[in-house]
């Protein structure tokens, strides 16, 4: 019997993929900061770390080393919590397209 993907089904698959190799943002708690951590595209040297609910950012090399203590930069337009939504909006869209076929 198959069942219809969903959204929380492609985000855990892609979260058993190590990091750099990840395709959605995906979220970590340390020291009691949480963070979304966005993907890295082709360009990029390392990947970003976003305030679950700030507009700040620093880069997840940063983050691994200091964690709260990283510095974080201000972001014009972006938090984590932003990340999160665009992917799984992202996601919802091609589901209800038929781009993702249905999982055994």
């Amino acid at each position: 019997m198959s069942r219809s993907i969903n959204i929380d089904t492609i985000f855990a698959e892609d979260r058993s993929n190590p990091p750099t190799e990840r395709c959605l943002p995906w979220e970590e708690t340390r020291d009691g900061l949480a963070v979304v951590v966005e993907p890295k595209p082709h360009w990029a040297d390392d990947l970003r770390v976003f305030r679950l609910d700030q507009r700040e950012y620093c880069h997840y090399a940063d983050w691994l080393a200091d964690g709260f203590r990283a510095r974080f930069y201000g972001h014009i337009d972006t938090c984590g919590a932003d990340l999160l939504l665009q992917a799984r909006t992202m996601l919802a869209c091609e589901i209800a397209e038929g781009l993702w076929d249905e999982v055994a």
